[in-house]
């Protein structure tokens, strides 16, 4: 999910609206990836999904989730390993 906290923060809101297509596209992963993914963070409350509208309910555990990848981000770095 570090599409959407790299999303949040151009929007400065905590609300998108992504199709989980245009997601799985954008991230180079099948659909299906970020059905599994979505439903993980929905679980540990990170998160509230429901047809292409993401709200997220804690920034800090998602950012926490993103790890080196949100961070390297916004510092133009690599090193992201995908979990």
């Amino acid at each position: 999910m570090l599409l959407a906290a790299l999303t949040l923060d151009l929007l400065q809101s905590n609300e998108l609206t992504m199709a989980q297509e245009l997601m799985a596209n954008m991230l180079g992963v099948r659909r299906e990836g970020v059905t599994e993914a979505a439903g993980h963070l929905h679980h540990a409350g990170l998160i509230d999904y429901h047809r292409g509208h993401i709200a997220v309910l804690g920034r800090a555990g998602l950012e926490r989730r993103a790890r080196e990848c949100y961070a390297g981000s916004r510092t133009n770095t690599t090193g992201c390993s995908r979990q």
